[in-house]
């Protein structure tokens, strides 16, 4: 007599499992769409922050805006249009990252505080989502290009640290 397989048991992880996987293009038009909401966030916040804040703020608008255009080229790369309908594993903190695709609502002038916690967070967040994408996408460029964005998110995170920091204990 066969055992019944409940939600939960062995049977339910596979399910799970399969529900984690993602196609390619499904993430890169995640990932697209996060770069796109960055860079309307930051570019519409600059002229909102104080003035030490507003330089900082229109770099991360302006790097943001070159990862969309990184996406851009990548989607008519030869080996990105072959692999577009691959599945792979997608990140266990992937509704975190999809949550930042959303723009937060402000105050009309919102506190550089306020500001820098939330870029902080999102940034963080872009930062692990493409580390584990690396982790999980084969060797070639897709691979590449989420290496080189969690680097790059990192680097946006420790500026915004660095900043934050400044402000609170300086």
């Amino acid at each position: 007599m066969m055992a019944e397989t409940k939600p939960g048991a062995e049977g339910g992880k596979g399910y799970q499992k399969l529900q984690k996987l993602k196609t390619m293009g499904e993430i890169l038009g995640t990932a697209k769409s996060f770069e796109e909401t960055a860079y309307q966030f930051y570019s519409s916040l600059a002229p909102q922050v104080d003035k030490p804040l507003r330089e900082l703020v229109q770099e991360l608008a302006d790097e943001e805006l070159q990862h969309v255009h990184l996406f851009a080229e990548l989607a008519v790369h030869p080996e990105v249009e072959r692999r577009i309908v691959d599945k792979i594993q997608a990140p266990d903190n992937d509704h975190r990252f999809s949550d930042y695709v959303h723009l937060p609502s402000l105050d009309e002038f919102p506190d550089d505080q306020s500001i820098l916690q939330y870029a902080m967070g999102r940034e963080h967040a872009a930062m692990e989502q493409y580390a584990s994408l690396a982790e999980a996408t084969p060797a070639g460029p897709i691979r590449d290009l989420f290496r080189f964005l969690a680097n790059e998110e990192l680097a946006h995170k420790a500026e915004l640290e660095k900043r934050y920091y400044e402000l609170i204990y300086l």
